[in-house]
């Protein structure tokens, strides 16, 4: 009987059973089966396998724990046919193919989100950084100067305003760098050069005022005393023998009559003042406080006008530039030195037609109207600040809106210290024009209309007078507007004085050519401490925006030399800190509070002993006069006797 397998191999191959391997007997009598032996365990893993009939399975579909050495196996070294081989390798790859693609995708997901979550977690921790980054990128755009075709009108207007290509010039803040120049062994630090030049600066002028003024105080309080304004003295002790020309002796003349009658008049007020019912005094004051409610309105809306035109012009400057003529622009530009100009010419006239219904003596009402006009100048120089101080810190708020990202507003004013320089330097400008165009078409005109002109013309005109205190509040306001412009525009005071020189000789030639002397005078000496006293005023308030630029605000980012500093005093404690160990805490306990408790409580005592010594003084002063005014009684009733007794 013939074999199974003899029978399958004649009759053909079984659909069933194709691809089996024949029977293990047979295999180990094969001649190959003599070198498969020695091949080790895999041979004998396979020598099993075939023992037990089992056909031989491709690796790739082993299962268990032998897949891995059965893998290991070249396809080459199994007792298989070539088609079985085929299939096999086939297989294989197959197997291979899919796992490496599956193996691949999973390994590149893991990667990618991977590198997706490393990308999440360094957003997260630069997401403040880089928006940081973002931010100052912003605030470092500055580029002021007009890019490609520029008309010669241009220039003009950049000269007469301040901008385009005179904001990188030594005249304005925005030039000067953050930087330091080296020398030979020496560095010379521009940041804490520009701060500590400022500082001296209006610490020197408040050190001459304050001096100037208490020695014009002491004069004032000397000659103003009773004792020393009688009549006696006018006209015994007040003539100056030493005028030789007539004019000048003419004018002292006049100057001793209108003393003469304004202190006679003055007596002769107070004397009707004193014979006044209370029901009078109560309608007189009723008045006075109806004409100063409406002084105070007029104040309002001179100081509203101001804030809207500068609201407006800056608007429309840094929002619509290039939009504008040349002379739409020139207006824009000077709308509020204008404005501010209008204000205190136009102001003081109608203050002047007021006093006039007070009836306050003549000494006070001069003092009144200087000092209401004087308020109304350097008020409008704080409503200019105050606006411009709105449109830098969105209103005070520099978290929210577009301040948020500079802690300024850097759209409006990307350089906000050189825009108060740039409106500083316009009110110079347009005080200098003004006073030009008022001697041009105003005082020369006037002068020939009264002299050539139709006589009652000139009676009802009457010649020009030149009234000193006005010229001299004129100066202080000019002064001022020096000191507000000077931390922003460091050539702004070389400009002031040459504008003061100019004016010096155009008022000299105006005073000779067209003016005569004024009816109405004012003490000399009261009038030195006070127009000192104002131009004190006018720098207390010139500190204010100054200390709050150097210690609360912001500077700009994109230019000046205090580019990415916290504040303007951060660039003195930096340069305070690199000092030698002594002499930075000596700096240190000299700005700290240990010494400035103990340093103001003795000013304190030292004030209080002063002013407790000029007590004793105006006490000793009083009892002197009383005793000059009992000789003076005694000397008279000596002269009675004598006449009596001849």
């Amino acid at each position: 009987m013939e074999p199974r397998w003899a029978q399958r191999g004649r009759d053909g191959p079984d659909e069933a059973t194709w691809g089996q391997q024949p029977p293990a007997s047979l295999v180990l009598q094969l001649p190959s089966n003599a070198t498969l032996r020695f091949r080790g365990n895999v041979a004998k893993a396979w020598g099993a396998a075939l023992d037990q009939g089992a056909p031989a399975a491709p690796p790739a579909e082993e299962k268990g724990d032998g897949a891995g050495a059965q893998q290991s196996v070249p396809l080459k070294q199994l007792p298989l046919c070539m088609a079985e081989k085929r299939r096999l390798r086939l297989q294989e790859e197959q197997v291979a193919w899919r796992r490496h693609c599956w193996e691949q995708w999973q390994a590149g997901t893991q990667r990618l989100w991977g590198q997706v979550g490393s990308a999440l977690l360094y957003a997260q921790v630069w997401r403040n950084s880089l928006h940081h980054i973002e931010v100052n990128s912003s605030c470092l755009h500055y580029d002021p100067i007009d890019r490609g075709l520029v008309s010669y009108f241009t220039y003009i207007m950049d000269l007469l305003s301040g901008t385009g290509f005179m904001e990188l010039t030594y005249l304005f803040y925005g030039y000067y760098q953050n930087s330091a120049v080296a020398f030979v062994g020496f560095s010379y630090n521009i940041p804490l050069a520009y701060l500590l030049s400022v500082l001296g600066y209006f610490s020197f002028c408040l050190f001459w005022i304050v001096r100037r003024a208490v020695h014009l105080l002491k004069r004032s309080l000397v000659s103003e005393n009773g004792a020393l304004s009688t009549y006696s003295n006018k006209v015994f002790a007040g003539w100056d023998f030493c005028l030789t020309r007539s004019t000048a002796v003419y004018l002292k003349h006049n100057s001793l009559r209108y003393e003469l009658r304004m202190d006679l008049e003055e007596q002769a007020l107070r004397r009707r003042m004193a014979q006044n019912s209370p029901a009078q005094r109560a309608a007189l004051y009723g008045l006075r406080g109806v004409l100063n409610l409406l002084g105070l309105a007029l104040l309002g809306v001179a100081f509203y006008c101001i804030y809207l035109a500068t609201e407006y012009s800056q608007r429309e400057q840094d929002f619509g530039p290039g939009q504008q003529g040349f002379f739409l622009g020139l207006l824009l530009a000077y709308l509020p030195s204008i404005v501010i100009t209008a204000a205190n010419q136009l102001v003081p006239l109608v203050f002047g037609l007021l006093i006039r219904l007070e009836r306050y003596p003549l000494s006070l009402e001069i003092k009144l109207t200087l000092l209401r006009t004087m308020f109304l100048r350097l008020c409008s120089l704080v409503v200019l600040l105050i606006s411009l101080w709105t449109q830098i810190t969105c209103h005070g708020d520099v978290d929210s809106g577009s301040c948020e990202p500079c802690r300024y507003n850097h759209q409006l004013h990307p350089c906000w210290e050189t825009k108060v320089g740039q409106e500083m330097y316009k009110l110079l400008l347009f005080d200098l024009l003004v006073t030009l165009l008022v001697l041009v078409l105003v005082e020369f005109p006037r002068k020939l209309l009264v002299t050539l002109g139709p006589a009652p013309v000139a009676r009802l005109w009457g010649q020009q007078e030149f009234l000193v205190p006005p010229n001299v509040l004129d100066l202080v306001y000019g002064q001022t507007v020096c000191w507000v412009g000077a931390a922003f525009s460091p050539l702004l005071p070389l400009l002031n004085t040459a504008k003061f020189i100019l004016l010096f000789y155009l008022k000299k030639l105006t005073l000779f050519s067209n003016c005569r002397p004024a009816e109405r005078t004012f003490r000399a000496s009261s009038a030195s401490f006070f127009f000192l006293l104002v131009l004190l005023l006018g720098l207390a308030i010139a500190w204010v925006p100054v200390l709050y630029s150097v210690f609360v605000l912001q500077p700009s980012q994109a230019c000046g030399p205090f580019q990415g500093e916290r504040t303007m005093w951060s660039t003195l404690e930096v340069a305070v800190d690199v000092l030698p160990r002594v002499a930075r805490e000596f700096l240190h306990f000299v700005g700290s509070l240990a010494f400035a408790v103990p340093l103001f409580l003795l000013l304190c005592i030292f004030m209080f002993y002063l002013m407790t010594l000029a007590n004793s003084y105006s006490r000793l002063v009083k009892e002197l006069k009383g005793q000059l005014w009992l000789e003076g009684r005694d000397k008279v009733f000596l002269l009675t006797q004598i006449t009596e007794l001849s």
